[in-house]
């Protein structure tokens, strides 16, 4: 066999909670069989959590931040910004190979962009772009008020290519805000910044502004690649003309268009899933209800939009963004009642993940949540912080929607943004001119993650793989294809916590949450005595969110050791089937962050523990019970789920007995969903989710918006010929057009099959 190591990244240490104990603990005893169908009749317990034993301490650390001790210190301390920074970020080069120094950007409230290395020695920055007044454009910003001017800034996410950056600034005559594209170039000498091209500006969008504040003015690319853009109320105090409330104007709202492949005739357009299309309101609004949301920002790891909304005399407050959702604003500020002439209802309006009043700030700033290397204490904690009253927090969130704690961890004069690298690393901007950096407290490092799948504890005996009690063992309806591999799973819930069931799509997982797949490979087709242990991966859930660990097993099949980044290694397979009767079939081992590709928080994170998946029957050594309902007898669910026959159940893919559609439809549920949905990573409109009705897929009929594959007029799907259809046709593949882009190097022969088949006998 041959092994290629792929680039080592580094390896985010978790920090803190040694000690954790996880726990579902089925020791099912399985004295039940009652309830929901497939149980063995034997007399049920009672219900309740009596049956739950503790789960053996895990050897991962404890991963909740604690934040006490982490220090901000100046950075760059070379280079002074006098025209009040408000802005600072990173963007790719072309020109930059693995290792070089990134280009960073610091936007001026007065009109001017710097670009400068990153380079803690560096002593001068030049200027991509000069708004101020000064410069000798057609073009300035309008600084009458405070919270006017250049006031954000965004790099397309094909600038590397395209060198599109877009910025918001204030114009007056009539006052208003702009949001406005411009394009960079890359000179031949990769030591030289880019430089704005010279050419005109395309002008996005054009709001008209009532007053001189409330500007907001953060621009923003998603991970969906659709370009967000904060708009305040529109100014004065207490909204007085009530746009927070409003869906026909674009003041106080966070707005979301699609400027790919703009035009001075169409400079945008609107994505079809926005929540308003079809309906009363704007298109272009994604949520509402905020009075001037300064700063937004996207978790690198899970998509979420995490925003600070500056408040009027009571509250400041932090919200998770979600579509369509409403803020409050003017009805409510904070978690407060307001001018709610309107007797808008509590219920529907989203609280703020923390909201605190004029004894701890003033004026919140968004920041981010922490996702870098250099200081791991402060990992997945969101950190913001406050100008008025200096102070800066650092916030666990508890992934339900709640917080397990809001430390004080720092103050900074003027503080008015915060920014990151291209590492993740975070910064804070002072409006007195100065760029800050986090660093890890001294003392004692946090603990490293277990190397060996041993030490991690999630098995008594690894040799026979004998999980530790709390571990329970399951198995999915529909599984994903991984290249012929044999899977077993396992899930871990910690004791006192239960799993937020859902009828259908995602459930909800307290932190703690552990899942285990272990994959073997017959390296002789059909002969189970020939398998060889590939590895076995842990997702967990932890106070930052989820993470992925992949553990490969050595050569004498002992234990697996902790895989740094991704790796391949060729496999030599008997396979009569094969010329020669032998072939090399290639295993991709994934890295933390290609776990995190597939495991996308559109679906959830987690993908095989879903209703359709689990409600099947499960042999727990020699006594089969529906997994549902012994679920449920356990007390894993926050609530009884009732009786599984009820509940949705999906077929196997092969299953002979379920109709052709049930099947294709579980088949694309599995393997391509968790991209494929609304909010997913994947670009265009589709939706493979199994209880999505065909003709609302996005695919029957549907042009492909990439890869015609050659073909004259190709659909996505075309009823009736598969032959035309490239989500088909991608199946068939192994070059840069196949489906799935990672994670396989074979074509699944019976899965495809099944969607041809499908295709065929659909309907033209």
């Amino acid at each position: 066999m041959s092994i290629q190591q792929a680039s080592p990244s580094p390896f985010p240490l978790l920090s803190v909670l040694g000690g954790l104990v996880l726990g579902s603990g089925l020791v099912l005893l399985l004295a039940c069989g009652g309830g929901g169908g497939g149980g063995v009749g034997i007399e049920p317990a009672p219900f309740g959590l009596e049956e739950r034993q503790p789960l053996a301490t895990l050897g991962f650390p404890d991963t909740a931040p604690n934040p006490t001790g982490v220090g901000l210190e100046r950075a760059f301390d070379q280079l002074f910004f006098n025209g009040r920074p408000i802005f600072f970020t990173t963007a790719p080069d072309p020109r930059q190979q693995p290792g070089d120094t990134a280009w960073l950007y610091v936007a001026e409230q007065n009109g001017q962009i710097h670009v400068f290395p990153n380079d803690e020695n560096a002593t001068s920055t030049s200027i991509l772009l000069d708004l101020s007044a000064n410069s000798p454009g057609p073009v300035s910003v309008s600084r009458a008020s405070n919270e006017e001017g250049l006031l954000g800034l965004a790099f397309d996410p094909a600038f590397a290519t395209n060198g599109y950056y877009y910025v918001h600034y204030s114009a007056s005559g009539p006052r208003r805000s702009v949001i406005a594209r411009y394009r960079a170039t890359f000179p031949t000498n990769p030591a030289l910044p880019p430089v704005d091209s010279g050419d005109a500006p395309l002008i996005i969008l054009t709001v008209s502004q009532p007053f001189g504040n409330h500007n907001a003015g953060m621009l923003a690319f998603g991970p969906d690649d659709m370009f967000y853009v904060a708009m305040g109320d529109g100014g004065a105090g207490d909204d007085p003309q009530r746009h927070g409330q409003n869906l026909n104007t674009l003041l106080g709202s966070l707005l979301r268009i699609d400027v790919r492949g703009a035009t001075a005739q169409q400079p945008y357009s609107i994505p079809g899933d926005n929540p308003f299309v079809g309906q009363a309101g704007l298109d272009e609004i994604w949520a509402y209800g905020l009075r001037n949301p300064w700063r937004f920002s996207f978790d690198r790891d899970t998509g979420e939009i995490w925003l600070g909304d500056v408040g009027q005399g009571q509250r400041e407050e932090i919200d998770v963004i979600t579509r369509g959702a409403n803020y409050g604003w003017v009805a409510y500020e904070g978690e407060l009642e307001h001018l709610n002439g309107g007797n808008l209802p509590r219920a529907q309006v989203v609280d703020p993940i923390v909201a605190y009043g004029r004894t701890q700030g003033s004026t919140v700033v968004g920041g981010y949540r922490y996702r870098g290397q250099d200081v791991p204490t402060l990992r997945g904690a969101y950190v913001y912080g406050d100008y008025g009253s200096t102070r800066i927090w650092a916030l666990v969130p508890d992934g339900q929607g709640g917080m397990l704690s809001n430390e004080h961890i720092s103050n900074l004069n003027s503080l008015v943004s915060f920014g990151e690298d291209e590492r993740g690393e975070l910064y804070a901007v002072s409006l007195n001119g100065t760029l800050h950096r986090f660093t890890e407290p001294s003392g004692t490092p946090p603990p490293a993650l277990p190397g060996t799948l041993s030490a991690t504890g999630l098995f008594t005996d690894v040799a026979a793989l004998t999980p530790a009690s709390g571990l329970i063992e399951y198995d999915v309806n529909a599984p994903l294809w991984s290249d012929d591999a044999v899977k077993r799973r396992w899930i871990g819930v910690p004791d006192g916590f239960s799993i937020q069931y859902a009828s259908s799509g995602p459930w909800g997982y307290p932190v703690g949450t552990v899942l285990v797949k272990h994959f073997e490979l017959e390296l002789t087709v059909g002969d189970p005595g020939s398998r060889r242990r590939l590895e076995t991966r842990v997702m967990l859930r932890d106070a930052a969110g989820w993470s992925g660990y992949t553990y490969r097993w050595n050569d004498a099949q002992t234990d697996a050791d902790l895989l740094p980044g991704a790796l391949t290694e060729d496999f030599t397979i008997q396979d009569v089937s094969a010329p020669g009767g032998q072939r090399t079939q290639t295993w991709a081992y994934p890295s933390r962050a290609q776990c995190l590709s597939c495991h996308t928080p559109a679906a959830g994170h987690v993908l095989g523990v879903r209703t359709g998946q689990i409600n099947r029957a499960f042999d727990y050594g020699g006594v089969t019970d529906n997994q549902l309902r012994a679920w449920n007898h356990i007390g894993l669910f926050q609530v009884d789920i009732g009786d599984p026959g009820q509940a949705v159940a999906w077929p196997h893919p092969a299953d002979a007995n379920a109709s052709l559609a049930a099947r294709a439809r579980a088949y694309l549920a599995s393997n391509c969903a968790q991209c494929h949905l609304p909010d997913g990573p994947a670009p265009g409109e589709l939706d493979l989710r199994y209880t999505t009705p065909d003709a609302q897929t996005g695919t029957i009929g549907a042009s492909p918006t990439e890869g015609f594959l050659g073909l004259g007029d190709p659909r996505i799907i075309d009823a009736g010929l598969k032959e035309n259809s490239v989500l088909w046709l991608r199946m068939q593949r192994l070059d840069t057009s196949r489906m799935p882009k990672i994670g396989s190097s074979l074509v699944d022969d019976a899965g495809s099959a099944l969607i041809g088949e499908w295709i065929d006998g659909l309907p033209r």
